[in-house]
């Protein structure tokens, strides 16, 4: 990730229109690749029985390209140091457009799987290096708005993502969906060659910056422990939301609907959670905490019929649509002297999240039952109160 000063986009891009088209070309990328990342969560069900493995096992499309994404992040931001932004970006997301047409064909889990390796890839390394890409296509005045832009593509992806894939899914068949998110990368490819200006690599960051600024800033460490608690929470039980919809009784025809029901309401948490954080950051993160983890325990208790999951669907899209911004605004505070560095750490640590918490769902859903996942995920989610109480009173009262 290039460290410069924001006068470097002056030298980048001439036109400020340019510019801006370049910016929603890295948006349109970084919301394909999001969206292929978290596509197997609304068709686990349908994949599962297509490839005769259970839908644990099946978790496993959301768990290997999170866990690949955490590694890749640090590594494809320090490997590309010196190799143009653009060129690197355009290589993440056209391997993103081959997998999915490859999973589009599979005829195992093995391809499959393969498949979401490298999407992992691709996501980590493509997220790191996009974060900081804005101060150098836009002018000076304009990078905060642009950095926002394009960190929507992945508050967007989040919360209509899966909901728009799953209704492909449903309408055409789970390899149609597949096939769609890969020729959307495919697009987001021309529109980055087409749009973006070179992008030469300034200075990068190194190995050490990464552990250097996570042991020296207390703040980076509690942002780090609340994107695990929040995220493994919320992909433990979201990711099996589809059996879970399924066995509360939802109708199968119905549940691409409630999701996107979600998507909606998550689109309202980002933009409330927006204009919120700024001044209540830490009331931002105590509320999301609440809201998430009453919305699990609803659902586990709620009855059968897709109007009762719709209402709480609602509640849970509310508090998650407003996790990324939150989260990203809690590491940029506390890291503003670094914030490349805490960047691709946070990049890490909710993949990482994202991957374990389908991992430990698949291992509840398997071995214990469905709802479990419900339960376990509230339980993380809770925790995140202490964490951030913890972490104002040592603010309050530092230590002499």
């Amino acid at each position: 990730m290039t460290t410069v000063g924001t006068g470097a986009a002056a030298d980048t891009v001439r036109s400020p229109v340019r510019g801006w088209l370049a910016v929603l070309a890295v948006t349109l990328g970084i919301f394909s690749l999001m969206t292929s990342e978290l596509l197997p969560v609304g068709l686990l069900t349908p994949v599962g029985r297509a490839l005769d493995i259970s839908e644990g096992t099946a978790g496993l499309m959301v768990t290997v390209p999170g866990l690949v994404a955490a590694v890749s992040a640090p590594l494809v931001t320090v490997a590309a140091g010196h190799v143009d932004r653009r060129i690197v970006l355009v290589v993440l997301i056209g391997l993103m457009g081959a997998a999915n047409l490859a999973s589009a064909f599979a005829t195992s889990f093995t391809v499959v799987l393969v498949a979401r390796f490298l999407i992992g890839v691709s996501v980590g390394g493509f997220w790191s290096i996009a974060g900081g890409i804005a101060l150098r296509l836009v002018p000076a005045r304009h990078v905060a708005r642009a950095t926002a832009v394009i960190f929507g593509g992945v508050e967007t992806a989040s919360v209509l993502g899966v909901p728009g894939g799953t209704l492909i899914g449903d309408l055409g068949g789970w390899r149609t969906a597949f096939a769609a998110v890969g020729i959307l990368g495919l697009v987001s490819l021309a529109c980055m060659l087409f749009l973006m200006p070179g992008v030469p690599a300034g200075r990068t960051v190194t190995f050490p910056a990464l552990p250097q600024v996570f042991r020296g800033n207390a703040g980076v460490r509690v942002g780090i422990a609340l994107t695990f608690l929040v995220i493994t929470g919320h992909f433990l039980a979201y990711t099996f939301v589809r059996p879970v919809l399924q066995g509360d009784g939802v109708a199968e025809s119905s549940i691409s609907v409630l999701l996107l029901t979600f998507g909606v309401a998550g689109i309202c948490g980002n933009f409330i959670a927006g204009a919120l954080v700024t001044r209540h950051l830490r009331r931002c993160v105590t509320g999301i905490s609440v809201v998430l983890t009453t919305a699990m325990v609803l659902l586990a208790l709620a009855g059968t019929g897709a109007f009762s999951a719709g209402a709480v669907l609602v509640l849970w899209g509310l508090g998650y649509g407003a996790v990324p911004v939150t989260l990203q605004t809690w590491i940029l505070d506390a890291a503003p002297d670094a914030t490349e560095a805490a960047t691709s750490l946070y990049v890490s640590a909710f993949n990482l999240s994202i991957a374990l918490g389908a991992l430990l769902g698949g291992f509840a859903v398997d071995g214990i039952g469905t709802t479990s996942v419900l339960w376990t995920g509230a339980a993380l989610t809770v925790s995140a109160l202490s964490v951030a109480g913890a972490a104002r009173r040592t603010r309050d009262h530092p230590a002499p």
